[in-house]
């Protein structure tokens, strides 16, 4: 049965109020977007940005944009493992589950942003270790959502000892457990955790860049004993803009700095039909979710994108 292709976007959390990402996020739930996240940073997240703005906190947002919603999936894209234990983590993700009927979905990454690491004091291991957290936390967090009883966890950097861990998922959930969503493209270790513990891929790329990275998906899977085809397959991308032909150039040069002619021209950037046709390229290797990150916080860019995009992938 072929699955229907969802759409998401990061509501951007930098540099805005509250007011704009609600009304952002109730346009989406009134039209075809299936999902709305939030970033999980402590200042603006990309290097051409001032630290010094307003920089709201991912979950907190979360669960407001829970309470002013209705239909669409909810999570944030993604948490670091290094910013909260993975108990508290999960506990925080029922509760958000809890709140919204059923609609919360967790996505964890190995993180990466250095800077707000040292500006608020915490550990920022090397690569090797946030990987072999990722993977500890992942598999924890996955215990504790799927457990009948309490979970005993003795591991490398965190423990239970027999922890309760009630609600675990709302009884509206769609496929009743909550799904956790890995976030980055290492084929080592970030996609190995994803086909031991994960239940979603997230990971970035050229139509052909994204068929390897499931190739390598499937073949992890196939060393842990695991039918790939329970991974749901998504990709993200930055940004997915609907433009007018004399913009078109502009913005694939600002958005694709350091790209060849050739591939600014594969971006997301352009008229209705190039983001179609360019969509419908990744659903034929597999794809069947796109989440958009850096869409500005304007209500009626995301009803155009719903007339002209989504509502060609109509059932």
């Amino acid at each position: 049965m072929t699955m229907r292709m969802t759409f998401g976007a990061q509501i951007p959390g930098n540099s805005t109020d509250f007011s704009l990402m609600r009304d952002v996020a109730q346009t989406m739930d009134a039209t075809r977007w299936s999902s709305a996240w939030t970033y999980d940073h402590f200042v603006p997240p990309l290097v051409f940005m001032d630290e010094t703005q307003d920089s709201l906190e991912g979950w907190m947002t979360l669960a407001a944009l829970g309470e002013a919603t209705s239909t669409l999936m909810l999570g944030t894209l993604v948490s670091g493992v290094t910013y909260r234990n993975p108990g508290l983590l999960a506990k925080m993700t029922a509760t958000l589950d809890h709140n919204t009927g059923g609609r919360a979905i967790l996505g964890l990454g190995a993180a990466w942003h250095e800077r707000e690491h040292a500006a608020y004091g915490w550990d920022f291991p090397a690569l090797r270790e946030r990987s072999d957290r990722l993977e500890e936390a992942t598999a924890l967090i996955r215990a504790l959502f799927h457990a009948d009883n309490p979970v005993q966890h003795e591991g490398k950097y965190y423990s239970l000892d027999h922890a309760p861990f009630s609600p675990r998922v709302h009884p509206d959930h769609p496929g009743g457990f909550i799904q956790i969503m890995i976030g980055g493209n290492g084929e080592r270790r970030t996609l190995r955790t994803l086909a031991r513990y994960g239940d979603i891929c997230n990971v970035r790329g050229t139509p052909e860049e994204v068929a390897h990275k499931i190739s390598v998906i499937q073949k992890h899977c196939e060393d842990a004993g695991r039918d790939p085809s329970e991974i749901v397959l998504t990709t993200v991308m930055r940004p997915a803009l609907v433009v007018e032909d004399h913009k078109i150039n502009r913005l694939r040069d600002i958005h694709g700095e350091g790209m060849s002619d050739e591939q600014k021209t594969r971006l997301p950037i352009g008229p209705a039909e190039h983001l179609v046709s360019l969509f419908q390229e990744y659903e034929a290797i597999g794809i069947t979710g796109f989440v958009f990150e850096s869409i500005p916080n304007n209500p009626r860019l995301y009803e155009q994108f719903d007339e002209l995009v989504l509502s060609a992938f109509d059932d």
